[in-house]
C-alpha cells in the first residue's frame, strides 16, 4: 500500500506526524489547532491536511477531499499550499480520479525544494503508480530516495522505499524485500505502527508474487491482527488477500473476498480500488467459468479503468473479457487479432502472467482455425516463460512448449514438456506445507496432465495412461505430511470454535436468534484456516508406481483406475502384471447414475423401506454397474478389487453394486496412495474405542465391541472429548468412533464428529505423529471426500491417509444407528479372527442384508474400506 503524508508548523506538525501512528489521535490534534484563535493560516492548513489525510486512512475518501481543500484555501504561504495540493492529488488518486490528481501533485512541485520537493516526487510517483506508469514512478520514487538521503530524511527514504518496493513486487522486479525491509524498520524505529504494518504487509504482497505462498500467508495473518489491534480499517487490502487467494487457487474463499471487496470500496466511495475489485470478481467468476458475471464484471472495470486514465488496467480488463469470449467457443480472426493484440499490451505494460494465459490462449485458437503456423509462433513466444517467473508461470511456458510440439507432431518432446512443467509444479507444491494448499494446487497440473494423458490414449498405451493418471492425481498424498507447528494460536482458536459450534448447535435447536453465534464461527473458521496454512514446506514428493511395481503388490487382486479423458470415461486395468485400457461410455452418464444411485440408497435410509425405492436403487444400481464393469468383466472375474475413482465417483456406495457386491473392495484416491498404504506394517497399538453424545445406539455398540475388543480403551460420556480421542489416536491399532458426524462440502477440513466437548475436526487430527492402523468411523457420511482438481481428497479420509494410516472404514451415507450395531460387531469380529478389512467388511455386508430388505442393503452398501484393505 502507497503512503503519504508531509511535513508543517509546530502545534499541527504533531496532528500531521500522528496519521500513520494513529489516525484518530490526529484528527482530535488537528481539531484542536483548528479551535486555536492564535492559529495562523499555514496553521489551519496544516491542521486540515492532517484531517484529511487521517480520514484518508479510516477510508473516508469524501471526508479527506473536503478537509485536503480546505488546507489548500486555507493556505498563507505558496508553499503550505503546495503541500497541500500534494496531498490533495495523493487521495485524488486513491477517489479515481487520477489525471486531476496528477495535475495537482505537478503543479505543487514548482513551489516546493529539499525535503518538500522530495515528498512532491514521491507523490507524484504514487499517482504514476495508480495510473499504470510504472517506469516514470519508479524513477520518481528513485528521485525521492537521493533527496531524502542528501536532507537526512530516515521517514521520507522509508515511505519512499515502502512504494518502490510494493510497486516492484507487483513488477516483479529486483529489490523490493530490501526496500520493503528497510522501510520497515524505519518505521518501527520511529514508533510509526501503521505505517510498519502497511510496510509488513507490502512484504507479504511481494512474497506472493515470488510464489512463496506460506510466508505471505503468515504476514498477512500477522498484520491483520496488528490492523486490528489499531483499529484501522484496511478494505483495500482485500484484494492483495484476493490475489493470494487465487494464485493458490483458493477459488470459492476468492469468490467470496472479491465480492466483498466490490461491496466495501463501493460503500466507501473508494473508485480506484473498486474498479480493481470489479476486475477482481470477474477473474475469479471466469476461473469458476461463470462467464456471463467475468463479461460484465470486466466491462464495467474496463470503463472504469479508462476514465481513470489507467489504460494499462483497462488492457487487463480487457484480457479477462477476451478469454471469456473464448472460453464461450467463440474461434474468428477476430478475437484471435484482438487477443494478440491485448498480450502484447500487458507484456509491455508489464502484466507478463495475464500476457503469458493471453497468448496461449491465442495459441489453441490459432490452431483451431487452421493457422498452425501462427499457432506454433505465439506458443513457442509463450514457451519462453518456462525459464523465469514464479512456478505457475514456468508450468504455463511448458505447456505452450508442449501444445507447440503436438502441432509440429512431436509427441515424444511433448510428453517430456510436461512431465518438466508437473516436475516444476511439484517443486512448488511442496513448499506449501499445508495439505488444504497443496490440495487446491491440482488446479495448475491439470491442463499439463490432461495433455498427457491425451497423447497416451490416442497412442492406445494402458501403462503410459496410468503413468501420467498418477502423476496427476491425489498428488497430495504422494506427499510426506507437514506436520502443522505446535501454535497456541491454532489451538486456541480450535478450541474456541468447538465451544461455538457447540453453542450455535444449541440456539438453533432451541429455536433462539443464532446470527452473532453464525457470524463468530465464520471468522474463526477463517482464523484458523489462516494459521493452519501456516505450515512451512520442505515435504518431499514420492514417485508414482509403474505397472510392474503394483503388479507385484497386487498379487491376486485387479485393480481398477478410472480416468476422465474429455467427456469420456476411461479406465486403466492391471491383473497379474499387465495392464489394459478401456472406454467406459460418456463420462456425464456415469456421473448422473452415480447421483441417481446415491439418491436411491439415501431415500431408502431415511424415508422408509418401499417396493418404489428399492425398485429405484436397484435400478440405478443396475445401469451404473453396466456402464462401469460390463466392458471389464471377463477380466476382473471373482477377484478382489483395488478401485481408484475419478471426481464425484469418490462418493460411490460400491458393494451396492451387483458386481461389487460380496466381493473385496478397496478404494483408493491413488494407485499410489494405494500402494504406500498396503506396504505400511498395521500398527500394533492398543484398540480404541470412542462413542460421541447424543448417541444411545453408539454407547450400546461401543460397549458390547469391547467384549470382542479385550484391553481396549474406551471413550465414553464426559471422557469422550477431542483432546482425549486425538490423543488415543496416536500410535493405536485399531479405532473404532461411533458418533454423529457432519460433511462440510465448503471446507472438508471442517467436517466434524461429535463429541462431548463438542466437534472434533478434520484439521486436529493433522497434528497425530504416529498414524493409527485402521480406523473404522459408525457416522454418517464420514467417508465423504472434498474432491478438488487432480483428484485430490480433503476430509477425515484425506487426513488419515496421508498421515499414514494404512486402512479406513467409513461411510459414503447417512445410516441409522440401532441396525448398524450388528454389522459392526459382526465386521470387528471378522478382522479380530484374522480377516483384512475389505475381506471382513464384504462378508459382514453379505451376511447382514436380509433378502427384499432395502434399508439393511442401503445401511450396508453406506460402508466402504479406503485405503489398503
Amino acid at each position: 500500500m502507497p503512503d503519504s503524508t508531509g511535513s508543517g508548523a509546530p502545534a499541527a506538525q504533531a496532528a500531521l506526524d500522528a496519521v500513520q501512528r494513529y489516525p484518530p489521535e490526529a484528527i482530535s490534534i488537528a481539531q484542536q489547532v483548528l479551535a486555536s484563535q492564535t492559529a495562523t493560516d499555514d496553521d489551519r492548513s496544516t491542521a486540515e491536511r492532517a484531517i484529511g489525510l487521517a480520514l484518508r486512512e479510516l477510508n473516508d475518501l469524501t471526508g479527506a477531499l473536503r478537509h485536503l481543500r480546505r488546507a489548500v484555501r486555507a493556505a498563507g504561504t505558496p508553499r503550505t499550499r503546495a503541500l497541500a495540493r500534494m496531498s490533495l492529488g495523493y487521495v485524488l488518486a486513491n477517489a479515481g480520479r487520477t489525471a486531476a490528481a496528477l495535475r495537482a501533485v505537478t503543479a505543487a512541485l514548482p513551489q516546493l525544494t529539499g525535503a518538500d520537493a522530495g515528498r512532491a516526487r514521491m507523490q507524484r510517483g504514487v499517482v504514476l503508480h495508480y495510473r499504470g506508469r510504472y517506469a516514470e514512478a519508479v524513477r520518481d520514487y528513485g528521485i525521492a530516495i537521493d533527496i531524502a538521503q542528501r536532507a537526512d530524511d530516515p521517514l521520507l527514504e522509508a515511505r519512499a522505499r515502502n512504494n518502490r518496493g510494493l510497486l516492484n513486487a507487483h513488477r516483479g522486479s529486483g529489490g523490493t524485500d530490501d526496500d520493503l525491509s528497510r522501510a520497515a524498520a524505519v518505521f518501527h524505529r520511529l514508533g510509526l505502527d501503521l505505517a510498519a504494518a502497511d510496510a509488513r504487509w507490502n512484504g507479504g504482497i511481494a512474497a506472493g508474487q515470488r510464489g512463496d505462498i506460506a510466508v505471505a500467508l503468515r504476514c498477512f495473518a500477522d498484520v491483520d491482527e496488528e490492523y486490528r489491534r489499531l483499529a484501522v480499517p484496511r478494505p483495500a487490502l482485500l484484494l492483495d488477500r484476493f490475489e493470494l487467494l487465487l494464485s493458490v487457487p483458493l477459488l470459492d474463499e476468492a469468490v467470496e473476498v472479491a465480492a466483498v471487496a466490490v461491496r466495501e470500496l463501493h460503500r466507501r466511495g473508494m473508485a480506484s480500488d473498486l474498479a480493481e475489485a470489479l476486475l477482481a470478481r470477474a477473474r475469479a467468476a471466469l476461473l469458476a467459468s461463470d462467464l456471463d458475471t467475468a463479461t460484465a464484471a470486466a466491462a464495467q472495470a474496463r470503463v472504469r479503468f479508462r476514465r481513470q486514465g489507467r489504460r494499462t488496467w483497462a488492457a487487463f480488463a480487457r484480457h479477462v473479457e477476451l478469454r471469456a469470449e473464448f472460453r464461450r467457443g467463440t474461434r474468428t480472426a477476430a478475437l484471435l487479432t484482438a487477443m494478440v493484440r491485448t498480450a502484447g499490451q500487458l507484456d509491455a505494460t508489464g502484466w507478463p502472467g495475464p500476457a503469458l494465459t493471453t497468448r496461449i490462449e491465442a495459441g489453441l485458437l490459432a490452431a483451431a482455425t487452421g493457422r498452425v503456423d501462427r499457432a506454433v509462433a505465439l506458443l513457442e513466444l509463450a514457451a519462453q516463460a518456462r525459464r523465469r517467473g514464479t512456478a505457475p508461470r514456468r508450468a504455463q511456458g511448458w505447456y505452450a512448449l508442449a501444445r507447440s510440439r503436438r502441432l509440429t507432431g512431436d509427441d515424444p518432446g511433448a510428453a517430456r514438456a510436461l512431465r518438466r512443467g508437473l516436475a516444476v509444479l511439484d517443486r512448488h507444491r511442496t513448499s506449501l506445507g499445508a495439505t488444504e494448499l497443496r490440495a487446491h494446487s491440482g488446479t495448475y497440473g491439470q491442463e499439463l496432465a490432461a495433455e498427457g494423458l491425451d497423447i497416451a490414449i490416442r497412442a492406445g498405451a494402458p501403462a503410459r495412461t496410468l503413468a501420467w493418471a498418477e502423476r496427476w492425481r491425489a498428488n497430495t498424498l504422494r506427499m510426506r505430511p507437514a506436520l502443522p507447528p505446535d501454535d497456541p494460536d491454532l489451538l486456541a482458536a480450535l478450541t474456541e470454535l468447538r465451544l461455538v459450534s457447540s453453542l450455535l448447535e444449541d440456539a438453533v435447536l432451541a429455536g433462539r436468534p443464532a446470527h452473532a453465534l453464525r457470524s463468530r464461527q465464520a471468522r474463526l473458521e477463517r482464523r484458523i484456516q489462516d494459521l493452519a496454512r501456516r505450515v512451512p514446506g520442505g515435504v518431499g514428493v514420492v514417485t508414482p508406481p509403474g505397472v510392474g511395481v503394483l503388479a507385484g503388490r497386487l498379487g491376486s487382486r485387479v485393480l481398477v483406475e478410472l480416468v476422465a479423458h474429455g467427456d469420456r470415461l476411461r479406465a486403466v486395468l492391471v491383473r497379474d502384471g499387465r495392464a489394459g485400457l478401456h472406454d467406459l461410455g460418456p463420462l456425464p452418464g456415469a456421473v448422473h447414475l452415480a447421483r441417481r444411485h446415491r439418491f436411491a440408497l439415501r431415500r431408502l435410509v431415511t424415508t422408509g423401506d418401499t417396493s418404489t425405492a428399492r425398485a429405484g436403487a436397484d435400478h440405478a444400481a443396475a445401469a451404473l454397474d453396466r456402464q462401469l464393469f460390463d466392458p471389464l468383466r471377463r477380466q476382473l472375474g471373482d477377484r478382489p478389487l483395488v478401485i481408484v475413482p475419478v471426481g464425484v465417483l469418490h462418493a460411490v456406495p460400491w458393494s451396492g453394486l451387483p458386481t461389487c457386491a460380496g466381493r473385496p473392495v478397496t478404494v483408493a484416491p491413488s494407485a499410489t496412495a494405494w500402494l504406500r498404504a498396503d506396504g505400511r506394517r498395521p500398527s500394533t497399538g492398543p484398540s480404541v474405542l470412542a462413542c460421541g453424545p447424543r448417541l444411545p445406539a453408539g454407547r450400546a455398540e461401543v460397549r458390547r465391541l469391547a467384549q470382542v475388543l479385550p484391553g481396549a480403551t474406551l471413550l465414553t460420556g464426559a471422557d469422550a472429548t477431542a483432546d482425549a480421542l486425538t490423543a488415543a489416536l496416536d500410535g493405536a491399532g485399531l479405532v473404532h468412533i461411533a458418533a454423529h458426524g457432519t460433511f462440510r462440502a465448503d471446507n472438508p477440513q471442517f467436517s466434524t464428529l461429535e463429541l462431548a466437548d463438542g466437534p472434533l475436526f478434520a484439521y486436529e487430527w493433522e497434528r497425530v505423529s504416529r498414524p493409527p492402523g485402521c480406523v473404522v468411523l459408525s457416522a454418517c457420511d464420514s467417508g465423504l471426500t472434498g474432491v478438488r482438481p487432480g483428484d485430490e481428497v480433503m476430509g477425515f479420509t484425506a487426513v488419515l491417509l496421508a498421515l499414514g494410516a494404512r486402512c479406513l472404514i467409513a461411510t459414503v451415507l447417512p445410516v441409522p444407528a440401532e441396525p448398524t450395531t450388528a454389522l459392526m460387531l459382526d465386521l470387528h469380529r471378522r478382522m479380530r479372527a484374522g480377516s483384512r478389512p475389505a475381506q471382513a467388511l464384504a462378508d459382514s455386508q453379505q451376511a447382514f442384508v436380509a433378502p427384499g430388505d432395502g434399508t439393511s442393503r442401503a445401511t450396508a452398501a453406506a460402508f466402504v474400506c479406503l485405503g489398503a484393505g
